[in-house]
């Protein structure tokens, strides 16, 4: 079997996933919705995402309850059979077992922990293979919406690198299950993102690419184990939004937005960047809203 077949069945799967999560999901349908027999859809799904499609789906159903528990108002029951889950205790043993704590717990104190975040596997293959991929050499010219916004004096939560300049060594370096904590916070202000930090912010030793979340100044939560939490002054950041593309298509889409970046004079505006104010950051490529990257400018305006 040629392996992008294999890939785009694993994919196919995952979709079926992410649609019907809130039901009852049985290896045929997976099997089904790959095109292939369920002893083969299982040991392709295994080999690719590492996780049996019964250990996926029950990881990928706790980690969504967690969330909402972690936003509040939802009963523990509630949201134990809106899972997919016969009963009340099954769902809590299930959930103490992932987390290490209850769901009742968590839902009062909202502690960190590391939610399960899978990515697409057709996405993934494509980034550690663009190499073999032969890029359109010219494009249609594309929208890029530019907006400047405020952002008050906060708090940083974030994981170092090493030596990490971009996302791809990011990951080589201390993994990708970052995010799945990140997202666990219930108090940030945006939602989590890559950082390129200004010297002045990097530590010795450590990268310039981390990623984090903003939270509140008077933030008063658990810090997880290996972070560290530093405070941005207020800015103002101009936010650079491409087009919706197609998922597959994000490393064209982060390309065509660099290139408008690097073109851009924001000094046409009333403003200049000033990259030394906090982080630029780039938030997780979703093609349905395009890509987008935020820098640090200056109004120009006295």
């Amino acid at each position: 079997m040629e392996r992008w077949d294999k890939i785009n069945a694993v994919q196919k799967m995952q979709d079926y996933v992410e649609t019907h999560l809130h039901e009852p999901i049985t290896l045929k349908n997976l099997a089904d919705a790959a095109g292939y027999s369920p002893w083969h859809a299982a040991k392709m799904f295994k080999e690719l995402i590492g996780k049996t499609p019964f250990e996926y789906l029950r990881a990928l159903r706790l980690s969504k309850a967690a969330m909402v528990l972690r936003d509040g108002g939802e009963k523990v029951v509630d949201v134990a059979f809106d899972f997919v889950f016969d009963t009340h205790e099954g769902f809590t043993r299930a959930f103490s077992k992932e987390f290490g704590i209850s769901p009742k717990r968590y839902s009062k104190e909202k502690k960190p922990v590391k939610l399960f975040m899978p990515t697409r596997i057709r996405d993934y293959y494509l980034m550690i293979q663009k190499g073999e991929l032969k890029m359109e050499k010219e494009r249609k010219a594309s929208t890029v919406f530019v907006q400047v916004v405020e952002r008050p004096e906060r708090k940083l939560i974030l994981l170092r690198g090493i030596k990490a300049t971009h996302y791809f060594e990011y990951c080589e370096e201390v993994g990708c299950d970052v995010w799945g904590i990140l997202s666990s916070i219930s108090e940030a202000l945006y939602e989590p993102a890559g950082f390129w930090l200004p010297k002045h912010l990097i530590a010795e030793g450590t990268s310039q690419y981390v990623q984090g979340v903003e939270v509140p100044m008077d933030y008063q939560g658990e810090v997880p184990d290996g972070f560290d939490v530093i405070t941005l002054p207020p800015c103002k950041m101009m936010i650079f939004q491409g087009e919706p593309y197609e998922d597959e298509k994000f490393g064209e889409a982060i390309e065509d937005l660099w290139k408008v970046m690097n073109e851009y004079d924001p000094k046409l505006y009333g403003f200049t960047y000033a990259d030394e104010d906090g982080p630029r950051f780039q938030l997780e490529p979703q093609g349905f809203r395009g890509y987008i990257e935020g820098r640090p400018v200056r109004s120009l305006l006295k």
